[in-house]
């Protein structure tokens, strides 16, 4: 059965509000009325009954973590751990958590916008072919630089890679026992470099990473064209 197997969502938040000019972290500026956080963990508890959250968070805004627990739908399925200085350090501290065989999503805590039949779309994909990356086309034109020059490059090759970033244990959990390598920007990289095979899937343009304010007033505005 495609729910079978036990499912993991890591959802890392360990960014700070330098680039949002704000105070306190972005993934607890409200969107909706409600912490950006709120909105991305609330979509994981909502795509399957079974699913468990691992919620990475610097370890000084750990009690704002405990404290957004209260206003989710199934506070039980959701665990606190303090992150690391890099994303492997958290990623790997949110792994410490699973022992058994399952699926892991692992996925940025500013992604608030992703929809559930993306996540079951990284599942099934996972399920079958061990990982599923979502990644959706460039739209812009690209351009290489090398040394002293610059050259346009084919953006039909390029594709940006979103999260949940989706794994099979047996794929994932070994890969982070490597040393860090400043070359690891996201868990597909890990991967490669442990020798497994990543397998893209479509994302989805929506599933926007909130980082500057203008990203924060986009989001608003897709939420309420969803709701109306």
């Amino acid at each position: 059965m495609e729910n079978a197997l036990l499912k993991y969502a890591v959802i890392v938040a360990g960014g700070s509000g330098s680039r949002m000019g704000a105070e306190i972290p972005k993934q607890f500026l409200l969107l909706k009325d409600k912490p950006i956080l709120w909105h991305t963990v609330q979509q994981f508890l909502k795509a399957y009954q079974d699913l468990q959250v691992i919620l990475v968070l610097p370890s000084e805004f750990i009690g704002m973590g405990k404290d957004l627990l209260p206003q989710l739908s199934d506070p039980k399925r959701v665990q606190i751990i303090a992150g690391g200085s890099t994303r492997f350090d958290s990623v790997k501290k949110g792994l410490s958590l699973i022992d058994k065989k399952g699926v892991v999503f692992v996925h940025d805590g500013v992604r608030c916008l992703v929809s559930v039949d993306l996540i079951h779309r990284c599942y099934k994909q996972a399920v079958e072919n061990g990982s599923a990356i979502p990644a959706v086309a460039a739209t812009d034109s690209i351009r290489i630089i090398e040394a002293d020059f610059n050259k346009v490059a084919d953006r039909d090759k390029v594709r940006i890679i979103q999260t949940p970033q989706t794994f099979q244990t047996e794929l994932l959990l070994p890969a982070f026992k490597l040393e860090y390598d400043p070359a690891f920007t996201d868990e597909a990289s890990v991967i490669e470099a442990a020798g497994g095979k990543v397998i893209l899937i479509e994302g989805e343009y929506n599933n926007i990473k909130i980082t500057r304010p203008v990203d924060l007033l986009l989001a608003a505005t897709i939420l309420e064209e969803k709701n109306t």
